[in-house]
């Protein structure tokens, strides 16, 4: 393979097609000894990660309607100008 004029390298199709790389999806390239490992970062799952914070018996305070209210002041001073 060439590294194209602006840096650009090409993943073959079959390792594009065996790895499941489409276009615009993210790739994490990182330096090793004897040259460059490109892997695709861990997909994340918001809901997993949610239940986890929910079994870990923190408590986080938040005021469920905070934005609402940020909207609402920032909104009234805007037109007061």
């Amino acid at each position: 393979m060439k590294v194209g004029p602006k840096g650009q390298v090409l993943i073959p199709k079959t390792l594009r097609k065996t790895y499941q790389i489409g276009p615009f999806d993210r790739v994490v390239l990182e330096g090793q000894e004897k040259g460059i490992l490109i892997t695709k970062p861990p997909e994340i799952d918001a809901v997993k990660i949610f239940h986890q914070i929910a079994l870990s018996g923190k408590n986080y305070d938040y005021e469920p309607h905070f934005y609402e209210k940020e909207l609402e002041e920032r909104w009234k001073k805007a037109q007061k100008k």
